[in-house]
This record gives C-alpha cells, sequence and structure tokens, in this order.
C-alpha cells in the first residue's frame, strides 16, 4: 500500500496524504493473534482507520507488526467475523461500513417517510454539536488543529470558486475532523452515523439550504466561527457557535420545506383554473 490514505467511498471524506509507516505498532508482547485484533479494533474505535481504509497488503502488515503471516491471517479472520473488516477479491482487505450499520434500513426508510424526524434530528445535532466543538475546543491536539485549518482553507477556497460540490463535502469534513477532535468516541461515531443520513438526503437535501439567498456566505461565516473559537480553545464560544450553526440549518430547512409546500400548492391551484377554463 502507499503512503496515500484512500479516497472515502461517500461524501464528507476528501484524500489525505500522510505518512502510515507509524500507524501500525510492533506487537512487543507474545506477538498473538489477539494482540493484532486489538491494535486494529482501537484504531477503528478511534476513527483512526475509517469506513473502506484499505489495510497494507499481509506482508508490509505482518512486518510493520512484527507477527508472523498465519497469526496475521487469524486476526483479519477474526476481525471480519465481527463485521470490522472485508477481503475484495484481488483488491486487499478494507474497513468495513461500520457507520452504517448503526441505523437500520427499515429505521432510516421511517425516518425519511416522516418530516417530524427532520426537526427531532436537528434538535438532536444541536446538542451534540454544542458538546463536541466545546470538548475540541478543550482537547484538539497541534495535529487536530492542523487537520481542521486544512480542511477550513479547502472550504474557503470552493466557496471563492463558487464549486458548489466541493463546499459541501468539505462542511461535512469540517464537523468530521471538529468531531474527531473531541477526543469521544461515542460522540464521534455518532456524529458520524448522522452525517451519514444527512450526506444520504434522509432529513433534507444540503442544497436546499446551500441555496437560499445568501445562505452560502452566513453558512461560510459560521463555520469559521466555530473554527475560530476553537482554534482559540474558547469552549463556551465554540459550543455557542456550534448551536448557532445548527439553528440557522434549522430555519433554513423549514423555510426551504414550506416554500417547498407553498409551491406544490401554487401549482395544483393553477392546474385547477387551467381546467376549470378549459
Amino acid at each position: 500500500m502507499s503512503g496515500k490514505k484512500q479516497a472515502f467511498p461517500y461524501p464528507g471524506r476528501f484524500a489525505v496524504t500522510e505518512d502510515q509507516s507509524d500507524l501500525y505498532a510492533r506487537i512487543s508482547h507474545s506477538r498473538t493473534a489477539d494482540e493484532v485484533v486489538q491494535q486494529i479494533e482501537l484504531l477503528i474505535l478511534e476513527g483512526v482507520l475509517r469506513d473502506g481504509d484499505r489495510l497494507p497488503g499481509e506482508r508490509d502488515l505482518s512486518k510493520r507488526l512484527d507477527v508472523s503471516r498465519p497469526i496475521l491471517r487469524e486476526a483479519l479472520k477474526e476481525l471480519e467475523t465481527r463485521g470490522l473488516l472485508e477481503s475484495r477479491h484481488g483488491g486487499g482487505t478494507f474497513v468495513a461500513d461500520v457507520v452504517g450499520q448503526i441505523f437500520s434500513k427499515p429505521l432510516i426508510e421511517l425516518i425519511g417517510r416522516h418530516h417530524k424526524a427532520t426537526q427531532d434530528y436537528l434538535e438532536y445535532r444541536r446538542e451534540l454539536e454544542g458538546l463536541t466543538a466545546e470538548l475540541a475546543a478543550t482537547r484538539a491536539t497541534d495535529f487536530d488543529r492542523d487537520l481542521l485549518t486544512r480542511v477550513i482553507e479547502r472550504m474557503r477556497g470552493a466557496h471563492a470558486s463558487g464549486n458548489f460540490d466541493d463546499e459541501l463535502e468539505a462542511d461535512v469534513e469540517l464537523h468530521n475532523a471538529i468531531g474527531e477532535s473531541a477526543h469521544n468516541i461515542i460522540l464521534l461515531h455518532t456524529l458520524r452515523a448522522c452525517y451519514r443520513l444527512l450526506t444520504q438526503g434522509i432529513f433534507f437535501h444540503r442544497s436546499s439550504v446551500f441555496g437560499a439567498p445568501g445562505a452560502r456566505d452566513r453558512l461560510l461565516a459560521q463555520h469559521e466561527a466555530i473554527y475560530a473559537a476553537i482554534m482559540a480553545r474558547d469552549p463556551g464560544a465554540a459550543k455557542a457557535a456550534a448551536q448557532d450553526h445548527i439553528d440557522f440549518v434549522a430555519a433554513a430547512a423549514r423555510d426551504a420545506e414550506r416554500s417547498g409546500e407553498w409551491a406544490r400548492i401554487a401549482r395544483l391551484r393553477l392546474q385547477q383554473r387551467d381546467r376549470a377554463g378549459s
């Protein structure tokens, strides 16, 4: 495997170049399959390895871990049994779609059919995002801060160029990076599940929020405020900025839904008048 991290298989992640030479630590004790399993499990649990990431080849990984290839094969097989890894014929071993399993398919479809879920989702996210930004302002390491800076710079560039898709992608990635900076694994995976539903358009189409007059400028300013507060290590300001952002998104989603309903009713009225006059 090269030193480049694989591209995320769904919106909200852009390719990042990084050296993975020290990602997999040498097993220093009895060198059993259980120790290999534990190390890779922790990398997934802590969000270092994400859905779709490709593990190094067997020879390379066994060398890095300093274990025999039979021990490594046993560990990888156990991780596959646990649903954490998946093998692709001729393509290697990848981290499985563990985030997508947090919400079952029937529940996702049920949520998508009922508009009340949208406001409940945003209410839930408001509290989570506030807590996450608050923790990130307190706990973010220099590495976290570097990543946040890279993401916000990408967001600025996409905004300036008018690249709508890149701006949407950077939006989710910034929230992911803030979640990682909070260093709370339960928050991290819960938020990733929430963002997965958002990128799939389960609650509302983000394009309807971004497309409102002046919304793109306001959204960028809100993200800048969250970023600035975290970089300033101001947890109170970070929490307030994150919750203000979700309040705006909730209001924009309501306005978009209302405008869509008004348009639907107006269209039906026009059709009825046309029929009545024919």
